[in-house]
């Protein structure tokens, strides 16, 4: 044992965070800490950590226990460097080479006992403390944090928030921590360092606890779930997935018990109602006792809306969204990418990604007409109307209420209407006048959807949408952008979901190779992993400052139809509609043989001559569906 909470209890205000919390950690687990914003799952860390105390139970430690904490707020000294205080988290491993230094100096002139005896000590437990190792691991981390080498001369005072927050990651898996507490470690990082920190985490050898809403990160990181909701800790054993699985199984299983005692109390009540006055008085009070003595069963709560972004329905635009031929974009004096060509059909959902400062808010400016194309082409096809969300929120007005906010987009509308729509983005009651200015950075999240989706835009142009939502928001959004008559362009980190709503992607690499690939994210992923191992370009590559180049061979995409989304799904529908139209046809087929065989009718030229017409005709439209059928089925294959 590691750690341990036992029944802890902690209030802010008068409101109950935690109701009886209590887990054990153990050496070598590997936990996801999950559940909505607000559940509790900070406040936990905070305890472990000894920052605040509990009002009611216990917090058990193992003696001499290291905890490393990752806070969503790191400081730094005044005079670090990048690379100095990655080596920070080796003081004493420093130290101890410091001291070693000056003693070989001295022991130039002096071969005392003493000096000779402190310097074995000092280099025996250097060399188990891995000192000759230290400077290269920290270099390693900082590389694959994002810091390349430019950057390890930098003050620290001169790096941003974000690049703050990677740093102190370096310093914290540097660290010799027996418990890392990671709080959302993939907040600031890319989608290349995260999937160096899952690497990392891979091969960790001691224990770590983390809270996300990354879903992808904790399926690859995790071992067991922890899920905060509603002041208790559940357990569950395996990864993110494995989680959601048994999540449903308990709830079913729990649905059942109670069910079964209910009806179990419903009866042994009606028992006792018929004949405590009667012949069976001594048994109905023994029931009575029965009853008053059980455990009762609780009811499972309905899961906690986490929104409601069912899209309205929009005007269908051409076939034809978007086309870029050969684009150039950056800015007068940076070219970020060059010759970029790509093509959006009705329905396509386009997934990118890439490192900061690579050209993807770039992108999305030109497409938007914010920044000019540098070179060649960008067509915009008939009917659309284009809705932005920023991972800024710099379109919400702070001095509004949130009301007044969403009627900027619909001017017409009345009081009711505006607040039946926001309630679906739980906004109830008197939340709806609440300065902008006052609400979370996931409230401003849902406000800015709300006024997007009211909206009725037929082109999505949406950076890093998920950014403020915890993971319940997140499903809500991914339901609603899969049902979407529209066409989605999406910036995002949050590979999970751009996994369900993706089907291109467009990845600005490190290498300044852009890559355009048809299928979600885990299907790029996976044909990057084997295409760079077998040395193999894209078919769709382009260069950032450079003349693109030329594939060296054509990979097997996971994907090779053209098929929009939404033509994906018209086929499907149609191909249904086919297979219940030919099993009706033929079943039609087979009563007009059989009338066909009756005597009467066969005796009746006229008859026989009309049915037997009406079969032919039956038949060969039959066989017309078919084809129809295996065309479809061709395409969708």
């Amino acid at each position: 044992m590691l750690f341990r909470l036992n029944n802890v209890w902690k209030s802010y205000g008068g409101t109950e965070i935690l109701k009886g919390v209590s887990f054990q950690v153990n050496p070598n687990e590997k936990v996801g800490f999950v559940g909505r914003n607000g559940a509790g799952k900070t406040t936990v860390f905070r305890l472990i950590t000894g920052q605040e105390s509990p009002d009611e139970g216990d917090i058990i430690k193992m003696n001499g226990l290291k905890l490393g904490l990752l806070d969503q707020h790191v400081d730094f000294g005044l005079s670090e460097t990048v690379h100095t205080a990655a080596l920070s988290a080796f003081k004493e491993i420093h130290d101890m080479e410091v001291e070693m230094r000056a003693l070989e100096k001295q022991m130039e002139t002096d071969h005392s006992d003493p000096v000779l005896e402190r310097y074995a000590d000092l280099q025996t437990a250097f060399e188990h403390a891995d000192g000759f190792s230290y400077a290269a691991k920290a270099e390693s981390v900082l590389l694959g944090m994002g810091f390349p080498l430019e950057m390890w001369s930098h003050d620290v005072t001169k790096l941003s928030g974000g690049q703050k927050n990677r740093l102190g990651m370096v310093r914290l898996l540097l660290s010799s921590a027996d418990v890392m507490l990671l709080d959302e470690p993939t907040n600031h990082l890319d989608v290349d360092a995260v999937e160096w920190l899952e690497e990392f985490l891979k091969t960790y050898e001691k224990t770590y606890v983390v809270i996300s809403h990354d879903r992808y990160f904790l399926d690859r990181t995790t071992t067991r779930v922890i899920e905060m909701e509603r002041g208790q800790a559940i357990t569950y054993k395996g990864n993110y997935s494995k989680y959601l699985e048994e999540r449903e199984l308990r709830r079913e299983q729990q649905i059942r018990e109670y069910e079964n005692q209910q009806s179990l109390i419903n009866k042994t009540e009606e028992f006792i109602r018929r004949n405590l006055e009667g012949q069976k008085t001594k048994q109905a009070k023994s029931r009575r006792t029965l009853l008053a003595r059980m455990e009762r069963i609780e009811a499972v709560s309905s899961e906690r809306s986490g929104g409601n972004f069912g899209l309205r329905q929009v005007e269908r635009t051409g076939n034809n969204v978007l086309t870029a031929e050969d684009l150039t974009i950056g800015y007068d004096t940076k070219i970020l990418a060059k010759k970029l060509n790509f093509s959006l059909h009705r329905g396509d959902a386009l997934g990118i990604i890439g490192g900061n400062g690579t050209g993807k808010t770039t992108l999305l400016k030109t497409l938007l007409g914010q920044l000019r194309e540098l070179a060649g082409k960008l067509h915009w096809g008939t009917k659309t109307n284009i809705g932005y969300y920023s991972q800024n929120l710099e379109g919400l007005e702070p001095r509004n209420e949130v009301i007044q906010e969403l009627r900027r987009v619909a001017p017409t509308a009345d009081n009711g209407t505006l607040r039946g729509f926001l309630a679906k983005f739980l906004f109830v009651g008197e939340d709806v006048f609440k300065p902008v200015s006052a609400l979370s950075g996931g409230e401003k999240g849902r406000l800015a959807l709300a006024k997007l989706i009211y909206s009725q835009k037929n082109v999505l142009i949406l950076d890093e949408p998920t950014n403020h939502l915890d993971i319940p928001s997140r499903e809500s959004l991914e339901n609603a952008l899969d049902e979407y008559d529209g066409t989605i362009i999406v910036v995002s980190h949050d590979r999970f979901f751009l996994d369900k709503i993706a089907n291109k992607m467009l990845s600005f690499e490190t290498d300044g190779r852009i890559l355009d690939f048809d299928g979600n994210y885990t299907e790029f992923h996976d044909w990057k992993l084997s295409a760079d191992a077998a040395g193999v370009s894209s078919p769709h590559v382009s260069k950032g400052n450079s003349e693109p180049q030329s594939p060296k061979s054509e990979p097997k995409s996971l994907n090779d139809s053209n098929l929009s989304k939404n033509q994906r799904k018209e086929l499907e529908k149609r191909s249904k509609a086919i297979e219940a139209e030919i099993a009706s046809l033929e079943d039609n087929a087979s009563h007009l043989s059989l009338a066909m065989a009756k005597p009467d009718i066969a005796a009746d030229f006229a008859k026989l001559n009309k049915i037997s017409e009406t079969h032919r005709e039956t038949e060969q439209k039959v066989q017309d569906l078919y084809s129809e059928w295996e065309q479809i089925s061709d395409q969708l294959t």
